[in-house]
């Protein structure tokens, strides 16, 4: 299962579940987050419709089926798949909403309507928090069925998700600062970064034989992405300098790509990451290998820098999908 937070519902049918997540839906896109919402449902439903390519190769015999637009995916496998798997099917998103799976451990939110005369379907300490129109003595945060932002806000604040609109560099009177990260816990930080260098046929060959006058480009741009590293808080201005513990820069010929391909490793204890540091080394060492090359070629293209992964933090893991 991913590191992505997960927040669950929990009420009884005709409680109102679906227009509060929707509701919630709304406001938490407002703020600049990517949702997803996955629900159970205990009846069986139909996605497919007669006649519909899709339909049609799933009555063949077919056990998953997909179909991809530029607007929309849909994926559809018959038989039943836990909770689990399909939290693990969820990636590039900040938060996943569940309505459903009362029964499972995860942190819920117990919602009751006094004209359903049900209430809860657990005690109220079940829940981190409560969203009622009837009257509760408890500790337990406890809303109404319309305090929507409130909600979000509780809800933003008990995952660590951050609003998109939070501009963390910025102090109240709009001047750049650089993030208090004291009170944050120290915890194991990697990541990982790559960039792409594309040259032509000469230029590759003069780069793979050592013919370039400058020297040995592989070697050099090397050192460099590692000092380049070393020295982002120099260059970015609101990077914390950080005592990292190792980073490990690779440069690679890819002859298929006429390529130079550039990965790097860095890692720390501390508390924020390093993500900077890792594409400040790809970007430093293809920038170099330009330098190096550019006597015999002007026209290279340095490209698809981007971070692979990264570990540690309160946001959890990330780990791209590579199609590059």
């Amino acid at each position: 299962m991913n590191n992505i937070p997960v927040i669950a519902f929990a009420a009884y049918s005709g409680t109102g579940k679906t227009t509060l997540i929707e509701k919630l839906v709304r406001e938490l896109k407002n703020r600049g987050l990517r949702l997803a919402v996955i629900k159970h449902d205990g009846h069986k439903f139909e996605i497919d419709h007669e006649g519909k390519d899709s339909w049609r190769f799933s009555k063949a015999g077919a056990d998953i089926t997909m179909i991809s637009s530029t607007e929309k995916t849909a994926y559809v496998e018959y038989g039943e798949l836990s909770l689990e798997q399909l939290l693990g099917m969820v990636h590039g998103v900040d938060l996943i909403l569940v309505e459903g799976y009362k029964n499972k451990n995860l942190p819920q939110i117990g919602i009751a309507r006094a004209a359903t005369g049900k209430g809860f379907p657990f005690e109220p300490e079940h829940f981190i928090a409560l969203v009622t129109d009837m009257e509760m003595d408890t500790d337990i945060p406890c809303f109404g069925l319309e305090d929507i932002s409130p909600i979000a806000n509780f809800i933003l604040e008990r995952t660590a998700v951050k609003n998109a609109n939070d501009f963390t560099h910025f102090n109240e009177e709009g001047r750049a600062k650089m993030v208090d990260v004291g009170e944050k816990p120290e915890s194991r930080r990697t990541a990982v970064a790559a960039a792409r260098v594309l040259v032509n046929k000469n230029t590759f060959e003069l780069i793979r034989s050592g013919g370039m006058k400058k020297g040995d480009v592989l070697t050099v741009a090397q050192i460099a992405g590692v000092m380049g590293a070393k020295r982002t808080p120099d260059l970015i201005p609101m990077c914390h300098p950080i005592l990292i513990d190792g980073i490990n820069l690779s440069l690679r010929l890819d002859e298929n790509r006429c390529s130079v391909e550039i990965e790097a490793s860095v890692s720390c204890d501390g508390r924020t990451g390093v993500e900077m540091e890792a594409l400040t080394a790809v970007s430093t060492a293809a920038l170099t290998v330009y330098d190096m090359c550019k006597a015999v070629q002007k026209d290279m293209v340095i490209s698809d820098i981007r971070l692979l992964q990264k570990t540690g933090g309160v946001h959890g893991d990330f780990q791209r999908e590579e199609n590059v």
